[in-house]
């Protein structure tokens, strides 16, 4: 597991900045910054978050409710930081720093008649990679299906990206070569829905 000491939880509403700065951080890797139209607000509005006074743990999620136009929950990873203030170290303050997330959903399996959940985006600091923090966010996530009584935990991962490719076999995750992602969004996603009228 980690080699490093970390809490994974789920986002509350302060984590929302760190959750949108995570969310760039990702597109910008991949090349795709300007794509980003996540907003602060936006995610407010469709993330089911935590209240921070209430006890919870991955594997038992204690969130708002998910519905269908708040479908996503966040796991958060948060490490010790110690932030130096000034250069007398004797006014070293030590915190937390949000380094890695997991944001995911619910799908449903018709074969296997069970829920699932879908990894929408996995994500850790550049900084903070090779400490063991992805795995740790794909296992307590690996264990809410579990607990849930789920049938699959799965994601897609960008064919260039060798080294998330790498890692993912590492812990046991099969490519799925036989299935052809699709999508129909913007203005063909209108153009669908108005095909009836």
């Amino acid at each position: 597991m980690p080699n490093a000491p970390c809490t994974v939880r789920h986002a509350c509403r302060e984590d929302v900045p760190e959750i949108l700065a995570m969310i760039r951080e990702l597109a910008d890797y991949e090349k795709e910054l300007a794509s980003v139209e996540a907003t602060e607000q936006k995610l407010l509005d469709t993330i089911a978050f935590a209240d921070p006074a209430v006890p919870s743990s991955p594997t038992t999620p204690q969130t708002e409710p998910i519905t269908p136009t708040r479908p996503a929950r966040c796991l958060i990873l948060t490490t010790d930081s110690v932030s130096d203030s000034s250069n007398n170290n004797d006014n070293n303050q030590a915190g937390t720093e949000v380094v890695g997330m997991a944001l995911y959903f619910y799908s449903y399996s018709t074969w296997r008649a069970c829920a699932g959940i879908y990894l929408e985006d996995l994500y850790v600091r550049p900084a903070h990679r090779g400490k063991g923090f992805g795995k740790r966010l794909l296992v307590e996530l690996a264990r809410e299906t579990v607990a849930m009584g789920g049938g699959r935990l799965e994601w897609r991962v960008l064919n260039w990206n060798e080294p998330s490719i790498q890692f993912y076999r590492a812990i046991g995750a099969e490519p799925q070569t036989e299935w052809i992602g699709q999508r129909v969004d913007r203005e063909a996603l209108t153009k669908l829905a108005g095909m009836l009228d």
